[in-house]
């Protein structure tokens, strides 16, 4: 027992004395063992932001792009502008009345025209009716081709209206001993005509107990008395155009 506190008593000297001479000493050759790092503290509240720099210059521009698929919106019309000045007068030629060339070829073709229908009429071959004229080029077609070739001349299939102009068209007929087609056929009612043009016909000529088709015989003939007969349309007869 004497022993252990002999031996305490001897350290706490040895102790005290070492601290002692530390303290006399620079604190570089007395300082201990580092010890173990704290626990971090925890982060502080954020900063302010800072003020604004300046503004730098402005730097060059990109390359363009490509142009957008979508276009803007219209902007609406501007005012009108101002009227302009009125041009200068064209100088207009003379009437055609005073024009001496001008009426001298009229003249002729006047002539060469008349000289022509002469010739025809003395063949038999037109007929004149008032302001209408009847032609022939004595060839003998179904209906739809008559219709197309007096077409292509400007003309259209010899259509009677009233008694005058059904003996024009007989004196043609009869010339030539064959029967001719008329510009009229049957509308969507049976035993009902109608001209080309869709227009209700005015005048008949029927033979007695025609038309007797029923439906079956859309086109309209002429035989060589001048009388009417409902005929089917891909039979050839005597092209007649009027004009």
């Amino acid at each position: 027992m004497l022993s252990q506190s002999l031996s305490l008593f001897l350290i706490l000297t040895t102790l005290a004395v070492f601290l002692k001479m530390c303290q006399a000493e620079s604190t570089d050759k007395c300082a201990g063992v580092p010890g173990i790092p704290g626990t971090p503290g925890q982060n502080g509240l954020a900063g302010r932001d800072g003020r604004d720099g300046m503004k730098g210059d402005r730097g060059e521009p990109g390359p363009q792009g490509p142009p957008g698929n979508n276009q803007g919106l219209l902007e609406r019309d501007g005012f009108p502008g101002p009227i302009g000045d009125r041009g200068l007068p064209c100088n207009t030629g003379p009437p055609a009345f005073e024009d001496r060339e001008l009426r001298e070829i009229l003249t002729a073709l006047s002539n060469r025209i008349s000289r022509i229908e002469g010739v025809l009429t003395l063949q038999e071959t037109i007929k004149h009716v008032r302001e209408k004229l009847f032609a022939t080029n004595g060839k003998e077609v179904d209906f739809a081709k008559s219709k197309e070739t007096c077409e292509k001349v400007g003309g259209q299939v010899a259509t009677p209206k009233n008694e005058v102009e059904n003996k024009a068209i007989l004196e043609i007929v009869a010339k030539f001993n064959r029967y001719a087609y008329l510009g009229m056929g049957e509308s969507d009612t049976i035993g009902q005509f109608q001209y080309i043009d869709g227009n209700p016909v005015n005048y008949t000529n029927w033979r007695k107990n025609e038309p007797n088709g029923n439906g079956k015989e859309n086109c309209v003939e002429m035989f060589t008395d001048g009388l009417w007969n409902d005929k089917k349309c891909n039979q050839y007869r005597l092209t007649i155009c009027e004009f």
